[in-house]
């Protein structure tokens, strides 16, 4: 081979030699955002994540510590020298230049606070050296009410950022808004519990409480034992923490309950329990079944039939209330079933539409609504039920659903 062509060769065995160092750098390292797309897309992307990473703190609300988390990332939305989020008395949270400027931001927008208009402002800065000499200032509203302000930096006037950061200024708004519906339903489900321990009926109170007093002569280890389980079941039943719990747990003050129903009615109440343990962890809401049950107790021994041949004075009929926890795949099945009175179903109808008021009404509507606002409409109760009939009632439980632990 001539001389040249060694020379050509020598060059070509480089050129592959460069050709896969580059290719092999290429596949080595993961591919960044900035490796994906045009750059329309790539600054698409940036702004959906930080503003993604921006969302969780003000989900919290308009707070001292969801201020100094989110200020740096709408900062790097609009792209300015400093921003800050104030409340309606102090400023929040403050990032970027100009700190100093800090004492002055609720002077210059009194009239925001007061109107919910926003507005524009020159710094004033006497320091030479700092850069912000101009800002924007757009209100922070939900329902109607200002809560605070966004006020954004800049070094000098800019119609851009005003635009950019009215914009920004309503999705914290929509955060905020999303904060507020949070803690509006966090309260709508501590009133409904409130309503649920307000159905305990004073009358079973007392009346537990006497028929434990009637074994303290008679039977004192039964009174004993009684007297642990009330004080278990109005200890769960009166919790303070905890919007969820077990199916354990539930079932266990269920048990508790009808313990004490037993020592009134003896042979007249007839219980059976059935319960597959693979499903004693799955989480659900407090106080979901016992309503149910009690529910079933009170109206379904008081309608009670009277057995053939009875003595003049009446002897009920045994009520049998049969209560279920089965493993159905990916959930779990409760069923409820008692053979006392029922109910007319269109009355049911009513209840569950909350067009009644009665004791029975607020356990079976506030129940169904609770588990339609954990789960989704589809996981509602489902009754059979009849005049003279009994009641069967049936729920299904996710064994897993987000945000859903039993405590």
């Amino acid at each position: 081979m001539t001389g040249a062509g060694v020379a050509v060769l020598v060059v070509l065995v480089a050129l592959l030699l460069g050709t896969g160092f580059l290719v092999g750098r290429r596949t080595a390292r993961p591919l960044r955002p900035s490796d994906v797309g045009t750059p329309v897309e790539h600054a698409t992307f940036e702004t959906l994540h930080t503003a993604s990473l921006a969302a969780p703190p003000l989900r919290a609300g308009l707070t001292e510590e969801s201020a100094r988390r989110s200020a740096r990332r709408l900062r790097s939305l609009l792209g300015t020298d400093a921003l800050c989020l104030t409340d309606r008395e102090r400023v929040l949270g403050w990032d970027g230049a100009g700190h100093h400027h800090g004492k002055d931001v609720m002077g210059h927008i009194e009239e925001l606070l007061e109107g919910g208009r926003g507005t524009a402002f020159d710094s004033g800065c006497a320091d030479l050296d700092c850069p912000l000499r101009w800002a924007v200032a757009v209100p922070l509203t939900v329902e109607n009410r200002v809560l605070g302000a966004l006020v954004a930096y800049a070094p000098r006037e800019s119609a851009v950022l005003a635009r950019a950061a009215g914009e920004v200024a309503r999705w914290v708004c929509v955060q905020l808004e999303l904060a507020e519906l949070d803690r509006s339903r966090t309260q709508l489900i501590e009133a409904e519990i409130k309503a649920l321990r307000a159905q305990i009926s004073p009358h079973f109170i007392f009346n537990s409480l006497a028929a434990i007093a009637s074994f303290v002569r008679t039977d004192p280890e039964q009174a004993r034992e009684l007297l642990l389980e009330f004080a278990d079941f109005t200890r769960y039943s009166f919790r303070r923490h905890g919007e969820f719990t077990t199916l354990a747990d539930e079932l266990h003050s269920i048990d508790q309950y009808l313990a004490l129903v037993r020592a009134r009615f003896g042979k007249r109440l007839s219980v059976t329990l059935q319960v597959a343990p693979e499903v004693l962890p799955v989480a659900l809401p407090f106080l979901c079944l016992q309503p149910l049950v009690e529910n079933a107790v009170k109206h379904g021994l008081e309608g009670a039939v009277t057995l053939p041949g009875a003595r003049a004075e009446g002897a009920a009929a045994p009520f049998r209330i049969t209560i279920s926890a089965l493993d159905a795949g990916s959930e779990a099945e409760v069923v409820i079933e008692d053979n006392g009175s029922g109910m007319d179903p269109d009355r049911l109808r009513r209840i569950l539409r909350g067009e009644a008021t009665t004791s029975t009404g607020i356990g079976l509507l506030n129940v169904d609504e609770r588990l339609r606002q954990v789960y989704g409409d589809g996981y509602g109760l489902v009754i059979e039920t009849g005049i003279g009939a009994g009641m069967k009632i049936t729920l299904r439980l996710p064994k897993y659903r987000a945000g859903v632990h039993g405590s």
